[in-house]
């Protein structure tokens, strides 16, 4: 399974963690992960992620539009060398916070 979630009691957050190839092929699976976070702390762990494609890149903002969180309010964290150049060159520091 590319994507799982775990449910954090302190805080009320959400963890998704995203394994392999963060790209179209997993639409679903993130969509239903964050279908029901209305009103939590959303953090998205790429620790296991190697690729992320302009899917990717859709689908965390359809997320962000889904949930209605303010920019910055959903954080990025773990993110390999090549993770983090290709939401830098996106501007994702813009729209989320990158760990």
């Amino acid at each position: 399974m590319a994507i799982s979630c775990e449910e954090r009691k302190e805080g009320n957050s959400v963890v998704i963690h995203v394994n392999g190839q963060f790209d179209f092929s997993v639409v679903q699976e993130f969509r239903t992960a964050y279908q029901d976070c209305q009103g939590k702390d959303i953090v998205v762990d790429f620790r296991g992620t190697e690729y992320i494609d302009s899917a990717g890149l859709g689908m965390l903002l359809n997320m962000q539009t889904f949930l209605e969180q303010k920019d910055g309010d959903i954080r990025l964290i773990n993110t390999m060398p090549q993770i983090k150049r290709v939401l830098v060159i996106a501007r994702f520091e813009k729209k989320f916070k990158i760990e």
